[in-house]
């Protein structure tokens, strides 16, 4: 149950950057934060969920749902 906990605060974590990087991009002004640092955050946050769904999935934390036939 942690487990699924920690991936929706990651995911939630994402699409926060996405829309942090959406208002610099929307402002046009760069002399704050660079819009790159949100999407960088981005792109290791996804890295960082898809390696726990998968250690998840190797040690038995989570379990695929059974085929349907």
């Amino acid at each position: 149950m942690i487990i699924k906990i920690i991936l929706v605060a990651l995911l939630i974590y994402m699409i926060v950057n996405l829309f942090m990087a959406m208002r610099i991009m929307m402002k046009g002004q760069t002399n704050g934060e660079p819009m790159s640092k949100f999407i960088g955050r981005r792109v290791l946050t996804s890295v960082i969920i898809v390696g726990l769904i998968l250690l998840a999935f190797a040690t038995g934390l989570i379990t695929p749902n059974p085929r349907p036939y």
